[in-house]
């Protein structure tokens, strides 16, 4: 091989192990960026604020935050002005991902109430009408609890008229108002919807067809259920099956401390005496005999 024609050769293996060398860079290069995009994520729209459930969505109440890509759920949002006036059917606190799962559809949302997406699975929504005071002076709000007394005529007894709770620990979905006709003329009246199995809800709405209707609002934690017999005018004027309260006796000494006791402190007591007439034929004598 000549001179020349070894210079080609050596020149043309010098360009391979280059373009060899540089595509290798290259991919490492293409593999360390994509990690590196992956571990820095992607922007994805959070809550900015604790929502409840029938909120419309703000700028003021979204921000983005980073998320690694392969944490990203389905159905996020990328821009807050992408949810621009949606409304929110699951409650969110701070931070939590906003997901088309969890707002009211687009093709429903003038259509659609909120209401449907809150019932849960199973159960259903039945709305009351109350007044002021029935409805707790106005201080029941959703997510309370309460027990629904029923104040009707006795079936058997038309004279005779009984209160009594008849559903317990029934979760409120919404409040709000209704107008009806009263003597000619609008009144504005406060409504409850309450989230019933279907049972119940039967049981409700034939109440408030045959009586009046109270709320009682519950401790938020107190949940337990309670034996009520129900009470008439006769139970509340003679006062009948009140509890009766009781005050424990102190516990007895023992019976042969007492009786040592009795022993020390009592004073012996005077002898027996008896005294016995005897009489024979006209002689009368008396004899006395002691213990």
């Amino acid at each position: 091989m000549t001179r020349p024609n070894a210079a080609i050769v050596v020149t043309a293996i010098a360009l391979l192990f280059a373009g060899l060398a540089s595509w290798g860079i290259y991919s490492y290069l293409s593999k360390e960026s994509a990690k590196s995009k992956a571990a820095s994520g992607q922007a994805i729209v959070v809550a900015a604020v604790d929502m409840p459930i029938g909120a419309k969505l703000s700028a003021a109440q979204l921000k983005t935050a980073n998320v690694p890509t392969e944490n990203i759920p389905q159905g996020s949002f990328t821009a807050p002005q992408q949810l621009e006036g949606r409304i929110v059917v699951r409650q969110l606190t701070a931070g939590d991902t906003i997901t088309e799962q969890k707002l009211m559809p687009k093709e429903g949302a003038t259509a659609t109430g909120v209401m449907t997406y809150i019932v849960p699975q199973g159960h259903r929504a039945v709305t009351v009408g109350v007044n002021e005071v029935a409805g707790v002076a106005g201080f029941l709000a959703p997510n309370n609890r309460v027990d629904v007394v029923l104040t009707a005529d006795m079936p058997n007894s038309p004279n005779s008229t009984i209160s009594k709770i008849v559903l317990q620990n029934v979760p409120i979905l919404a409040t709000g108002q209704i107008t009806e006709q009263k003597e000619g003329k609008p009144v504005i009246v406060p409504t409850v919807t309450l989230d019933l199995t279907p049972d119940d809800a039967e049981k409700l709405v034939l109440a408030s067809h045959k009586g009046s209707l109270q709320l009682l609002l519950r401790n938020i934690i107190d949940t337990a259920e309670v034996d009520s017999r129900g009470a008439t005018i006769a139970k509340v004027i003679s006062g009948a099956e009140r509890p009766v309260v009781r005050v424990a006796a102190a516990p007895a000494q023992p019976a042969k401390r007492v009786a040592r006791s009795v022993r020390k402190s009592a004073s012996p007591s005077p002898p027996l005496s008896v005294t016995v007439e005897i009489i024979k034929g006209k002689e009368k004598t008396t004899k006395q005999f002691s213990e």
